[in-house]
């Protein structure tokens, strides 16, 4: 069994590198009815992570803790992508293994990599809880003594001192802020920490040599550029898994569109990556679209549905169109969590993010990818928003029906890929690349919008036939139908509207 917990936090160091001789007074604080000082605590926990530390690469932290009342595993996932302090705790009850619903959270990140101790961190704390009217914890502030000791050839110690403040559980962060000003008030000694956790510190300070975390390469050439895309995409979908194995909100979702965009990539810039190399990754990053997709556009597709119910007046709906919908969906459920998580324990996934992490650690270049990025990102934004304009013009030239559809909907895909390519150019092209993106996008959801109209009116159909099998009413369904039909007529008057707009605009890099 495992307990998640949302950690917010900050660390605060002393100014002038020393130690503090005590924490500053922190009674009087806006909401604090008291404060209550703990005895010290001796802690003593053992940190994992892979030879290469493939984890604490991503901000990831993995722990084995004795002491204080939270013994056990603790692993550490990144929540928001823009504060280091916001974690996820997940935990789990003291144990001599890994235990397997940890070990399958870092398994997008370690792959095939065994997990070894890395290091050894003892501290001290003291620790005063500021609490409520109730005696309700609002913050924890810890003054923390910590040595820190690497394992393996070179590996050196490492001491210091710091101040951590983190915020109790459903508490309002804003109690932090009143916390950090007395904290680093004049005369405290005590400064907003250069790094974001122990763990980072305690690596930096105790590497073999004094070497720390390598600075990222400055973007020079085409080949940087793009790779720098493609590392990012690679990133979302490691870095999702976790939450996608968690049900977290989206992330399905999320996951499937860095597999799309990556796929995108590899296909926009051939003439920069190799696609010998990269078109059988493509078609692995298929194959896991499909499987994180295997229930979104039913969900889509049901939720389009049970939308327009809500505005159809009641006179018009006949019959048991609800339950039906309801048990429709649940027939056409192809995909279950069950089928995912193994999909995402299997060797053909691993294989894939063992295949992207080789591609980033010896990328398949080509010639182009050493020179000036912008003529050509810029020629293969063209050369996509050209193969699009094709698209667009075999749609508006087929006679309505089947045929201007399936168009309509390769001309969907089409944009999918401008606009990533876009995306990927936008280090060079700033906001042009952005405003330009931003219009591909306007295009791409008016032809989602239509491309969706065609799946309802198909699932419509159905439903029209099974009621009229089960002796119901199909009033209502022909109803949405002919609403679809409206609707998608709409859109196909909208696109040579819209797609005129777009030609008149500059090309990217013009």
């Amino acid at each position: 069994m495992v307990d998640v917990v949302r950690e917010i936090e900050r660390k605060y160091e002393p100014e002038d590198g020393g130690r503090p001789a005590a924490l500053p007074d922190l009674d009087g604080l806006p909401g604090v009815d008291s404060v209550a000082e703990d005895e010290p605590v001796a802690l003593d926990a053992t940190y994992y992570d892979t030879e290469d530390q493939r984890l604490a690469a991503t901000g990831v932290t993995l722990r084995r803790r004795t002491g204080g009342g939270d013994e056990g595993w603790h692993l550490k996932l990144p929540a928001d992508p823009g504060d280091p302090g916001i974690r996820d705790e997940i935990q789990a009850p003291p144990a001599d293994e890994l235990p397997l619903a940890l070990a399958a959270l870092v398994r997008s990140r370690v792959r095939s990599a065994p997990l070894v101790p890395l290091l050894r961190l003892r501290q001290r704390r003291t620790v005063r809880r500021l609490l409520d009217a109730e005696g309700g914890t609002l913050v924890e502030v810890g003054l923390d003594e910590v040595s820190a000791e690497r394992y393996g050839p070179g590996g050196r110690t490492a001491e210091w001192t710091e101040v951590e403040a983190e915020l109790g559980q459903g508490r309002d962060p804003a109690l932090l802020d009143a916390v950090e000003a007395r904290l680093t008030a004049d005369g405290s000694g005590l400064r907003r920490s250069s790094s974001p956790s122990k763990l980072r510190r305690a690596l930096t300070e105790t590497a073999p040599g004094g070497n720390g975390v390598p600075v990222p390469e400055v973007t020079l050439t085409a080949g940087d550029v793009v790779l720098r895309y493609v590392r990012t995409q690679v990133s979302a979908i490691v870095e999702l898994d976790p939450a996608v194995r968690r049900d977290v909100y989206d992330s399905v979702h999320r996951m499937r569109v860095a597999t799309r965009r990556l796929r995108g990539a590899f296909r926009s810039y051939g003439r920069v990556l190799d696609r010998t190399v990269t078109d059988p990754l493509g078609e692995e990053l298929k194959w896991l679209a499909g499987e994180l997709g295997a229930d979104r556009d039913q969900e889509v597709l049901t939720a389009r549905l049970t939308e327009h119910l809500t505005v159809l007046p009641k006179v018009q709906q006949l019959g048991p169109v609800r339950g039906r919908l309801r048990t429709f969906t649940h027939a056409r459920r192809t995909g279950s969590r069950r089928h995912l998580l193994a999909v995402l324990d299997g060797a053909r996934y691993l294989a894939l993010l063992e295949a992207l992490a080789a591609l980033l650690a010896h990328p398949p270049l080509r010639a182009p990818a050493t020179r000036e990025p912008g003529a050509v990102l810029a020629r293969a934004v063209r050369r996509d928003q050209d193969r699009l304009a094709r698209h667009i013009g075999e749609a508006l030239a087929a006679p309505p029906g089947p045929g201007r559809d399936l168009a309509l909907h390769d001309a969907r895909k089409a944009a999918k890929r401008v606009r990533y390519a876009a995306e990927a150019a936008r280090p060079v092209f700033g906001r042009e690349a952005k405003r330009f993106a931003s219009r591909i996008t306007e295009l791409q959801e008016l032809l989602g919008d239509h491309q969706d109209s065609v799946l309802a009116r198909t699932a419509l159909r159905d439903l029209a036939l099974q009621a009229h099998e089960a002796g119901e009413h199909s009033f209502t369904y022909g109803v949405l139908y002919a609403w679809e039909c409206e609707r998608a007529a709409a859109r196909e008057t909208e696109l040579p509207v819209l797609w005129s707009a777009i030609l008149r605009e500059p090309a990217l890099g013009a």
